[in-house]
């Protein structure tokens, strides 16, 4: 296409499938790039062809390995700044250390805004997010950040199933998913549920109290990600006791860490929904899981920017 003649698309390690499915949409090749290791593990990253005056786009979640994918990141930005590229953007549709975003006890990092500084410096003129953990993360940005949310595309797959309305209840697994779970609900002009949990550790749930109609109804357990799988098992269950119907799960991100992918099999619901911000391997596939993609969301983002035209009409 001429109107993209002068963008280029670079892709790490992280996520190659989904920046080959975005570069499909846009009617480009990828930016034909090297990133190996080292001997010694270092990232060696040499960008095969002449990215001058071009805008480059890097595609790049940092998920796990979230250190390596986030060295990878910053190598690749620091390549393209050096070969005089006219524009960089981070494409992150995962930020990684995002949960990090806040001091709960004393002598804690921000890491959240670590890792943000960490790509400003490295030479990223515009960052593309989806679906951040905390919406205060935008702020820890001194440059342009473009958050995206993959809602639209979970809310469409859920109503093609027919799942909204009244019969149905979007619950938030916790009090700081509220707001999120709110829009969703709305979307879907469903009521809504909060659950209330007590974390005795970080990563371990112990008490769940509901707030909310769940007997009788179709409960959506809605999220930004599922990391462990762990709150997700106990909310499903907490709401099986109080007699919903049957149970599903929306996330953007699966993230899947440790035991998840077993633990998940068991719980007692009827399908778990995620988005491809996140690549996943064969074995973290498993029946009742349905995996929606983000490429073309981003894709006409990528177009949008490069063309200079608003982003957040989108969605408007």
């Amino acid at each position: 296409m001429e109107e993209l003649s002068g963008l280029k698309l670079i892709t790490g390690n992280a996520n190659p499938e989904l920046a080959k499915k975005i570069a499909n949409i846009l009617g480009i090749d990828l930016t034909p790039s090297l990133i190996t290791r080292f001997s010694d593990g270092e990232v060696r990253v040499r960008i095969l062809e002449s990215v001058r005056g071009h805008n480059t786009f890097v595609l790049q979640p940092t998920c796990p390995p979230v250190n390596d994918n986030l060295m990878e990141l910053l190598i690749i930005i620091d390549a393209l700044k050096r070969a005089s590229a006219k524009s960089i953007t981070a494409v992150i549709p995962y930020y990684g250390y995002a949960k990090q975003e806040k001091i709960t006890e004393g002598r804690e990092p921000i890491s959240a805004k670590l890792v943000a500084n960490l790509i400003t410096v490295s030479g990223a003129d515009r960052v593309i997010l989806i679906d951040i953990h905390a919406p205060a993360i935008q702020g820890f940005f001194d440059i342009p950040v473009d958050s995206l949310t993959a809602m639209p595309i979970l809310e469409s797959y859920f109503k093609s199933k027919g799942l909204s309305g009244p019969g149905v209840v979007v619950v938030s697994p916790d009090a700081g998913g509220v707001a999120r779970a709110r829009k969703f609900a709305e979307r879907l002009g469903s009521p809504l549920a909060v659950i209330f949990k007590r974390r005795p550790r970080v990563e371990e749930v112990e008490t769940m109290e509901v707030v909310g109609d769940i007997e009788g109804k179709i409960a959506i357990l809605f999220d930004d990600m599922i990391s462990t799988g762990k709150t997700i098992i106990k909310a499903a269950e907490r709401l099986k006791n109080l007699g919903a119907r049957s149970i599903f799960v929306g996330a953007t991100h699966p993230v899947f860490a440790g035991r998840a992918v077993q633990l998940l099999q068991k719980a007692p619901v009827e399908e778990i929904v995620v988005t491809d911000t996140i690549p996943l391997p064969p074995e973290k596939i498993f029946p009742n899981l349905k995996v929606l993609s983000v490429a073309e969301l981003l894709a006409e983002v990528i177009k949008r920017i490069h063309l200079n035209i608003s982003v957040s009409e989108l969605f408007l």
